[in-house]
């Protein structure tokens, strides 16, 4: 069985495009929260949202492609882009029937099938105000297919629409096929973009904090909504090695399970959340006591943070393994939020470093956990997992681990 490596990493977000620009930001605790003013929120109670801004998609990709991507198919390709250039991957070398593309999103391309559904409705079968273009091109299936086509992937192609654990879904069959032996080389992450319709929805739930997230902290009032790209390179060890690529992080095992709960919440005792992350644990051929951080799922809503801190403590026992939510720096990014945290997971383990959990102020007796509080922090990372659970009930966990570190069996179990 091939062990699986990140070679390269890719990102479009808030708070900076490139991995380089995203880390440095988020270890220096800058938030990536501004007024959105992609659509109008003026009939709304919340203004607020981790909405990208200054990306131009002809920055990183050709005309023809600007043309039939949408705005999550072209943050795809330019986040894909930047990670073949770490990965000192040409398309040349991706140009192969062993290069694969496994993405996940939520909605995909949700702002043109909101601009289509808005000109029927209105409209109806009289409507003419129906741009053509949008219609071949508002497919959530259709990110993976461009940005298969902008690199040559001539493998398999897949949309996995995990909700909020769409990321860690991708990434963990993505590294599935390399052992296998389907693939040598997957493009694998996810993406997510702002759009009324969702927006309004997390409005109406009342998940939406008025001015900050504060994952943890005991006056949290809920998330804020983001978007984003974040893509990695994986490839075999045979496939790495042969070309003497930079190995940033051993892909371990990763744990999926289901609450068979509530639609929008946890269940309040984590049973799909302990199960998955038990899951992943052990499928890396490690114990509870070899972790060094978790990456939380951390959304700042009393219901997730009390839920992942009773699983914590379920998992863990009395040592308080330390924990961090980036979503208060960037916001919940929905089916992009866990390949994002992917990125910063591998940033971990390069770097030696925790990202801070920002708006952290007061300790909340329900979640008695080891919050990396407003300040990035330096300690033990040769094992990190990423934590996701998401609306339907979906627990998706993943771990990363220093080259070197994790055992023959990984994947294994």
């Amino acid at each position: 069985m091939q062990r699986v490596y990140v070679t390269g990493l890719g990102v479009v977000s808030s708070v900076g495009f490139g991995i380089s620009d995203f880390w440095n930001a988020l270890i220096a605790g800058k938030s990536g929260i501004s007024e959105v003013d992609l659509f109008d929120t003026s009939s709304l109670d919340r203004h607020l949202g981790g909405q990208v801004k200054g990306f131009r998609p002809r920055d990183f990709l050709t005309a023809a492609e600007a043309r039939r991507a949408g705005r999550c198919s072209a943050m795809c390709i330019a986040a894909a882009r930047m990670a073949m250039d770490q990965a000192g991957l040409t398309e040349e070398q991706l140009k192969a029937d062993r290069t694969s593309v496994v993405l996940g999103t939520t909605m995909g391309e949700a702002d043109v099938i909101s601009e289509l559904e808005e000109a029927w409705v209105h409209d109806g079968a009289e409507a003419r105000v129906i741009v053509p273009k949008n219609i071949v091109r508002c497919g959530a299936t259709l990110i993976a297919i461009h940005v298969a086509r902008s690199v040559g992937a001539r493998g398999m192609v897949q949309v996995l629409p995990a909700a909020c654990a769409a990321g860690n879904y991708a990434i963990g069959f993505a590294a599935d096929q390399i052992r296998a032996g389907r693939a040598d080389v997957v493009v694998t992450g996810a993406a997510e973009v702002l759009e009324k319709l969702e927006y309004a929805g997390f409005c109406r739930l009342g998940a939406m904090a008025p001015d900050t997230c504060r994952p943890f902290d005991q006056n949290r009032k809920g998330l804020i909504l983001g978007e984003g790209a974040g893509l990695m390179i994986l490839e075999s060890e045979a496939h790495a090695m042969a070309r003497g690529a930079t190995l940033l992080a051993e892909v371990g095992g990763f744990g999926l399970a289901c609450d068979a709960h509530h639609i929008t919440r946890p269940h309040p005792d984590g049973i799909g959340s302990i199960a998955a992350m038990r899951r992943a644990i052990s499928s890396s051929g490690l114990q509870p006591e070899d972790v060094d951080f978790v990456n939380a799922h951390g959304t700042g809503t009393s219901a997730n943070d009390e839920t992942e801190s009773r699983v914590m403590h379920e998992v863990f026992g009395q040592r308080k393994v330390p924990i961090s939510s980036v979503k208060s720096m960037i916001g919940h990014c929905m089916g992009a939020a866990s390949a994002l945290e992917a990125l910063t997971c591998v940033m971990s383990v390069q770097s030696g470093v925790y990202p801070p959990t920002m708006g952290y102020e007061t300790p909340d007796p329900a979640c008695d956990v080891n919050v990396i509080a407003n300040k990035a922090q330096a300690g033990k990372a040769d094992i990190v997992l990423n934590n996701s659970l998401a609306f339907g009930g979906y627990d998706a966990v993943l771990c990363f681990a220093k080259p070197g570190c994790l055992p023959d069996n990984v994947g294994r179990a």
